[in-house]
């Protein structure tokens, strides 16, 4: 036989000479829950995953940035929470606080904000809830004030990405306007451009206290069951209306979706390696099932390999780690 494929297999170093998707710690963005408690907690649902004070959200920034981590994402847990979701755009907010310290104690790392509502409404949802008969649905417009409030507040802060995350119709280009106007045109807005009703996000809910207290979020956030063209429509809105990354999330189960955006838009995609992808992954692990090792690097290079420029994951900071042991 002339063509031999597994020549190029046969030892460890050719495999590395020939291999075409190459990770690396640049390659992700650490996710950070921060609430105003006096003590770092556990999360049940995520076992390595914890909720951080301001001090000790700064120390898993600084790991991130040791590590060559470019970048983190905080997600707030405020003690107070209002129909409205007034935390989410306080000057004194979680958030706020958070990039403020973060950003005083690693100036080069880039700290991205999750722009939502879930984890500050009293209800659960991503925007103003109204009733509609018997049905419960987030009011579009009203929501998307609250929104830009949200991200302008965040910049104060100290943001250097906003990221909307609450598939509210508009918010890109509502956002786009009200940075603009505050001064902050030179904010860049990675969009959650392509986000669906996922049984996947179930870990994240007890993590954020973001569970919705009547009805669900399908109304807003895609059907999972939903083809190319619903993902293509939306994407193509937030380009228009002005977002400088797109995001497919989750990421493991649409992977076709993420090739898909990356064959038709030049802008940088994100793959989100969402809750319940890793702690179906930490759970085999514990349990013996699997070795974690291989398989998040695994899974993190197949999402390279569908396109993803950015992974933002909860396995960041082992993977991380993980990459500079093979080097």
């Amino acid at each position: 036989m002339q063509d031999r494929p597994r020549r190029l297999r046969r030892t460890p170093a050719i495999r590395r000479m020939v291999q075409e998707v190459h990770l690396s710690p640049a390659d992700f963005i650490h996710p950070i829950f921060v609430h105003e408690g006096a003590e770092v907690s556990e999360i049940r649902t995520m076992p390595g995953v914890q909720r951080h004070t301001y001090a000790s959200a700064v120390e898993q920034a600084q790991q991130a940035h040791a590590l060559g981590i470019p970048a983190v994402i905080l997600f707030g847990i405020p003690d107070h929470k209002d129909a409205e979701g007034s935390q989410a755009y306080a000057e004194e907010g979680v958030i706020q606080q958070a990039t403020r310290a973060v950003k005083a104690a690693v100036p080069d790392i880039a700290v991205i904000t999750d722009t939502c509502l879930c984890e500050y409404t009293d209800h659960g949802h991503c925007g103003h809830l109204v009733q509609d008969g018997t049905q419960w649905t987030v009011d579009n417009d009203p929501s998307l004030e609250l929104l830009a409030r949200t991200a302008v507040s965040q910049a104060e802060a100290g943001a250097d990405i906003i990221a909307p995350s609450a598939m509210m119709d508009g918010q890109i280009a509502a956002i786009r306007a009200a940075l603009d106007a505050a001064g902050y045109s030179q904010l860049p807005i990675m969009s959650y451009a392509v986000k669906y009703a996922s049984a996947y996000y179930g870990p994240f809910r007890e993590a954020a206290g973001s569970a919705p207290s009547v009805g669900d979020r399908a109304t807003y956030q895609m059907n999972p069951a939903g083809g190319y063209r619903e993902a293509l429509h939306e994407a193509r809105l937030d380009v228009q209306e002005g977002a400088d990354f797109l995001m497919v999330k989750p990421a493991l189960a649409y992977l076709d979706v993420l090739r898909l955006l990356r064959d038709e838009f030049d802008l940088p995609l994100v793959a989100y390696n969402v809750s319940g992808e890793y702690s179906l992954v930490k759970a085999a692990a514990l349990a013996g099932y699997m070795d974690e090792r291989r398989t998040v690097l695994e899974t993190l290079s197949a999402m390279k390999r569908a396109g993803a420029d950015t992974i933002l994951t909860y396995h960041a900071l082992d993977a991380a780690r993980w990459l500079k042991e093979g080097q």
